[in-house]
């Protein structure tokens, strides 16, 4: 719960032209599953002051807003990304409230709620917080069933797992240099023979969960495709196809991640938010970087490091990446030829100085990660100007 929490904190700062709006006070939110405490710092250098705690309900919440209209302000609320969601944000922005998703601050020695949304209010109001991106309805349900998909992908690896133990604990195990999970496979997995009966009864209930996992994978692989043919996002997932490493999948979960990647102002940004640069520890003259920050969104960061795997190979023009960029535009394509030639030597100049593989791969996925930058801006600007003309 935490790392989802902490993942969806990691995004630019706070917009300056959030406070250029005059707001007579700043409301701090601590929101849990079943209550909300609330404070409100007013503008000056007065202490923030608790409004006391509320259920967390639509019908308390709308309350709070008619006590906070009955003075005849206006309010500036927050409360921190966390395993709640946006349905409140969605909630307050409905009922015409100027609300802000933040990044958790740092954790005091001492922690109350009633502290928690005092310091959130005294924290917004000095514009310390950092806001997040808050995706649309559309937009987090297509993201949602990307990571339903990463997750039964998890359990399908792990119930292979577990069942490659088992049969290699009684002495068995299919040839190193054979390709695993195919029918084949499984064929001879069914008529292994054990001791006992309920030794063969434990194998075939793995082989039945393993089936069923392998069959909810593709179930979700054809929602997928279908999705994609209704996604308003659908031309930039296409254009995304064009670059060598990414399928159908790797470019709706990038894109369902990340939302409009336009809003970073530069892919070093973009790159920031992932993840993909170096720690750095400076003091005067003293100077030292480290591994990558790993900070931001997992999900997009791993999007993209095994798509940076398949730049080990020379740059060539394949009958499989031409059918994938068929429907990508000529401008994406031609970026995509770029991005191949220039990180498939970078992979090789990189490998030949002695650097680990593992390494490489990341650095190649932080380079990628600029060429995906330039083809979404480019393609959302296209769609628009098209849009706009027609």
């Amino acid at each position: 719960m935490e790392q989802q929490a902490f993942e969806e904190t990691q995004d630019t700062p706070v917009n300056d032209s959030a406070h250029v709006k005059p707001y007579a006070g700043y409301v701090g939110l601590d929101v849990h599953k079943d209550s909300i405490a609330v404070a409100v710092a007013y503008a000056g250098r007065e202490a923030p002051e608790s409004l006391g705690t509320i259920p967390n309900t639509k019908k308390a919440v709308a309350k709070l807003v008619d006590r906070l209209y009955s003075e005849k302000k206006t309010f500036l609320l927050c409360y921190e990304a966390g395993p709640c969601g946006y349905t409140l944000y969605q909630n307050l922005t409905a009922m015409g409230m100027d609300c802000q998703v933040v990044a958790p601050p740092r954790n005091e020695k001492i922690k109350t709620d009633r502290r928690d949304a005092l310091r959130l209010a005294r924290l917004l109001r000095a514009g310390e917080l950092v806001e997040v991106w808050v995706p649309d309805q559309e937009q987090e349900a297509v993201r949602d069933l990307c990571r339903c998909r990463a997750d039964f992908q998890a359990q399908q690896q792990k119930l292979r797992q577990q069942l490659n133990a088992f049969v290699l604990r009684h002495g068995h195990h299919w040839p190193t240099k054979r390709k695993r999970w195919t029918q084949k496979h499984l064929e001879w997995l069914e008529m292994l023979d054990f001791p006992y009966e309920y030794q063969s009864e434990v194998r075939d209930e793995y082989i039945a969960a393993v089936r069923l996992s392998s069959s909810r994978m593709i179930d979700l692989d054809q929602k997928l495709g279908q999705i994609l043919q209704e996604w308003s996002w659908a031309p930039l997932a296409y254009s995304l196809m064009a670059l060598r490493g990414f399928d159908q999948l790797s470019a709706v979960t990038l894109l369902s991640e990340l939302g409009d990647i336009s809003r970073f102002g530069s892919p070093n940004q973009l790159m920031g938010y992932l993840g993909l640069v170096p720690c750095v520890y400076s003091s005067g003259a003293h100077r030292r970087t480290g591994g990558v920050t790993q900070a931001g969104n997992r999900h997009a960061r791993q999007v993209l490091v095994e798509s940076a795997w398949c730049y080990r190979f020379p740059a060539r023009q394949t009958a499989y990446m031409n059918r994938k960029a068929e429907s990508a535009s000529a401008y994406a394509q031609a970026i995509a030829w770029k991005a191949q030639k220039r990180l498939c030597g970078r992979y090789r100049q990189l490998i030949a100085a002695g650097k680990n593989q593992k390494v490489v791969c990341v650095a190649i996925a932080r380079e990628l990660t600029g060429f995906v930058w330039d083809i979404v801006c480019h393609e959302k600007t296209r769609i628009g100007r098209i849009a706009k003309e027609t």
